[in-house]
């Protein structure tokens, strides 16, 4: 059994609330739309679990694996992404919907007029320094978009990929195999969005407090699971 270790650069634990967690990054073979989540669970995560554990696993992983991901080469760009694209801001840390194919999936995935409110709404609230709000209009799926970057491990780097659908019942789902609840989580070098849990008992802030920093990486690691772990103080004699 492999020896779990953080990715370099990253901290093994953090403090959240008083309380410690150790973040245990899962290396995996490239996964593709024909691995099953079940079966990637069973070889990776199941034998390294304990009771009481916590499982992240990257929102790239789960929309992989359910098809959700698209060469940008077959992906037929409308006149109106285009257009639409060239008026969003090109955030250093993520494609989000900077690109003509991302944008087009947007559209897909919400819909002409959701887009278009949203684009609204941007467009009026920019000038005031207020970003993010085409994101809330648009919704959440949109928000989980991302496009082909350098950073990304090929042959995805040409890829663009919707977010998770119906990320809950896949937190659900693997949990049934692993025991352990599961967090279903869009982590970039900005922050952490929690997009499917497996228990409403798990408060989002400090889940997004324990991932803050993006243990899992964002480049070539290839560890979209995370095992996370609270760390129990030794009692002192």
């Amino acid at each position: 059994m492999t020896e779990l270790a953080p990715n370099p650069g990253k901290r093994l634990v953090v403090t959240v609330d008083g309380v410690r967690w150790a973040r245990y990054p899962v290396r995996t073979h490239l996964v593709t739309e024909h691995d099953d989540l079940e079966d990637v669970l069973r070889r990776y995560a199941v034998p390294h679990v304990q009771p009481g554990d916590l499982l992240f696993l990257s929102e790239r992983l789960v929309a992989t694996m359910q098809g959700r991901a698209y060469p940008i080469d077959e992906i037929e760009v409308s006149p109106l992404a285009a257009f639409l694209v060239k008026h969003v801001y090109k955030n250093p840390y993520g494609i989000g919907i900077g690109s003509p194919w991302t944008m087009e999936l947007a559209i897909r995935e919400a819909g002409v007029p959701r887009i278009l409110l949203a684009s609204a709404v941007a467009a009026v609230t920019k000038p005031f320094g207020i970003r993010g709000l085409f994101y809330k209009v648009a919704g959440q799926t949109v928000a989980s978009i991302d496009g082909p970057a350098d950073y990304v491990i090929p042959p995805y780097n040409r890829y663009a990929k919707l977010g998770p659908k119906n990320p809950r019942a896949e937190a659900e789902r693997a949990r049934a195999v692993t025991g352990c609840d599961t967090v279903i989580v869009d982590a970039n070098d900005l922050g952490v969005a929690v997009l499917g849990k497996s228990s409403k008992q798990l408060r989002d802030p400090v889940l997004r407090a324990i991932f803050k920093d993006n243990p899992l990486g964002q480049t070539g690691q290839q560890t979209p699971i995370g095992i996370v772990r609270r760390e129990v103080a030794t009692p002192v004699d």
